[in-house]
């Protein structure tokens, strides 16, 4: 109850602190340049300027507290030792060069790279073509989409119980294996076999982007010209030549965007690793590993060193996604 109490604090205070900064601010900038008088025309002028600035002034004190504020040091400390007190030049750069654990992880994610954001499109993609031609397809799309609103710890959670193993002879609570035990195999650890644990921590990944990639490419397949589609039947195409050869060209810049989010995601995955198998097996993505060196190696530079490796992958993608979405928008 402390916790919802807590919670339930933050929004009001949130909201009414919000709606009392907006009033007074615009009060104290009226009555610092009032619109009467003999300079009216002057102040409403340098009203009308300063006021958006009123407006943007909240998300970029936020902005500048909780995303440059930490580039910079991150910047200055992965040039510096454990304590971020004594400067050791491009040392720690160099350790990620020879660090095994630093080779796993971005090994790791890559194989992610490859996978998650390719099995989420292509599934996003089917489920919002097939649920587009059903009676019930809305039912289906709020099913599929239902794991979106799940944290990803509490998607691990599930998961773990999906994967859960028992030694043999013992009954099997965990759904892989009961399915298993119940053909005739033996159940396996499977979060514990490397190289093919990512691909089950993948599963978990793909599981909650599906519902997202369906949902704006759904979005994207009832914007498409059925002029188009009826040429295209009269022409003889079938049903698959119509999804793939005329729907899907034309949706392409909006798959490219779902892509690119997702892969970005990719890049940053951490609390799935962390809850399933906290980097251990073979399973350490980069995310992970910088938290392992910041708090439980407590290095600052090496913690931030992995930090700015991330940052540098993930730059480029969101570029050219504002780009890609700026041209759409044109």
């Amino acid at each position: 109850m402390e916790q919802l109490f807590w919670a339930l604090f933050t929004v009001v205070v949130g909201v009414f602190g919000c709606v009392a900064y907006f009033y007074l601010s615009n009060l104290l900038l009226d009555r610092a340049f009032p619109a009467r008088g003999p300079n009216a025309g002057q102040n409403i002028n340098r009203a009308a300027v300063i006021r958006p600035w009123l407006f943007l002034f909240p998300a970029l004190a936020l902005l500048t507290m909780y995303l440059l504020y930490p580039v910079v040091m991150s910047v200055w400390l992965s040039f510096h030792d454990t304590r971020g007190e004594e400067f050791v030049g491009s040392e720690n750069f160099a350790w990620l060069l020879v660090d095994e654990k630093f080779a796993e992880s971005m090994k790791n994610n890559l194989l992610w790279l490859v996978v998650v954001p390719a099995a989420s499109t292509f599934f996003g993609l089917i489920a919002a073509a097939l649920t587009d031609r059903i009676r019930w397809g809305n039912i289906a799309k709020s099913l599929i989409f239902m794991p979106m609103a799940i944290s990803f710890i509490g998607a691990s959670v599930i998961w773990k119980f999906v994967y859960d193993y028992r030694g043999e002879g013992q009954e099997q609570i965990g759904l892989l294996n009961a399915v298993v035990t119940y053909f005739g195999g033996a159940p396996q650890a499977w979060i514990t076999i490397p190289f093919w644990n990512s691909f089950f921590l993948m599963v978990i990944l793909v599981w909650i982007q599906t519902g997202f990639a369906m949902v704006i490419l759904s979005a994207a397949l009832r914007g498409i010209s059925e002029e188009t589609i009826e040429a295209a039947i009269l022409d003889g195409a079938n049903p698959f030549q119509v999804f793939w050869r005329i729907k899907v060209p034309q949706i392409w810049g909006t798959i490219a965007v779902v892509w690119t989010t997702i892969t970005i995601l990719v890049l940053k995955v951490f609390d799935i690793v962390l809850a399933m198998t906290n980097g251990q097996w073979g399973s350490q993505v980069l995310a992970n590993l910088m938290f392992d060196w910041m708090f439980r190696g407590n290095d600052n530079g090496r913690a931030s060193t992995v930090a700015l490796v991330i940052m540098l992958l993930v730059t480029p993608i969101m570029i050219w996604n504002v780009r890609n979405a700026r041209q759409e928008m044109k």
